[in-house]
Formats: C-alpha cells, structure tokens, sequence
C-alpha cells in the first residue's frame, strides 16, 4: 500500500486508518491486535492499542473460526475471501451477479479504464456494489446517472476487469 509503487495514498485521518484496517482483515488473515498494529505501523500508520479496539468495534469486525480452525479477525458478513483473479470470493461473484445481471447493460475498457452503462438511475448503485468488494487492480469508481467509471491500477487490469465484469452480469 504505501511503497513507492503504489499509486494510492491515504491521508492521515480517522476515516482513512478505518478503510486500511477493513481491507488490511479482509484481505489478511489476522490473529490478534498486536499483529495488526504491526501491519498498520508497516503501512506508517501508528495507533494505541485502545485506539484500535475501538477502530475494530466501530468497523464491527470480530473474532472468527475460520474453515481451517484457525481464529481470525473478520469484518461483517465477510469472512476470509477464498482467493480468485479478483481477489474476491466465489460467494460474494455471486451475490454480485445477481445485483449486476439486471443492471449493467454494456461495459467497455478503454485504457486504464472501464465504462459500464446501466438503466438510468442504476450506476450510482452499480458502482456502490464495486466500490464495496476489495477488487485486485480497481482503485474506486465514478458514477454519473446511467454510467459508472472504473479506474484500474493499468490498461491490462481494466481489460481484464471488463471481461470479468461483463461475465458476472451476464449469470443468470
């Protein structure tokens, strides 16, 4: 996240240290507080440890058993993803195709990026479903009323997307 390669940036506020802790349970595996303290201090974000008790509860993350038996930190209905192309599960492809089989009417990568057409109405709930999932390459969207823009880390990752994006609004 915050080597010089990355392209993302995160300003020190409270809102910022929340999202990076999310995605840190998401897409981690996690064992107790001093571990992601750890994490978190790696990224150049150092917090106490009341603080990040509170940080976890506000984020309604909890202590899970996960499939292997192992007791993990998860965040809500999201326990540990099983690895894909994306970076998100077969569960949660899922339950995204059914919200995007009805809305996504064409998607078009163009460089770095993928334009999605939806009814009138539909992208800004479009790209909220992107924005929600820890989508490899996909930095955010933007959504106007019948278009939402995804922009991806590199041309090659919005090709890809794009073709991932159309074949998961096409289930069904």
């Amino acid at each position: 996240m915050s080597d010089s390669n990355s392209p993302l940036r995160r300003p020190a506020t409270r809102a910022a240290r929340l999202s990076v802790i999310e995605e840190m349970l998401l897409n981690h595996i996690i064992t107790s507080q001093s571990q992601l303290s750890g994490l978190l201090s790696d990224e150049g974000i150092d917090v106490t440890q009341a603080t990040l008790s509170r940080d976890l509860d506000e984020i309604h993350a909890m202590k899970t058993r996960l499939a292997d038996g192992t007791i993990a930190y998860t965040v809500g209905d999201h326990p540990r993803h099983e690895s894909s192309e994306t970076g998100i599960g077969a569960r949660t492809e899922q339950q995204m195709s059914r919200v995007l089989s009805g809305l996504v009417t064409s998607v078009a990568a163009a460089k770095n990026l993928i334009v999605v057409h939806t009814p009138s109405g539909a992208a800004q709930y479009v790209a909220s479903v992107i924005d929600k999932q820890p989508i490899d390459g996909v930095l955010g969207t933007i959504a106007g009323d019948d278009t939402v823009m995804v922009i991806c880390s590199d041309d090659d990752v919005a090709v890809a997307r794009s073709h991932w994006l159309l074949s998961i609004a096409s289930k069904n």
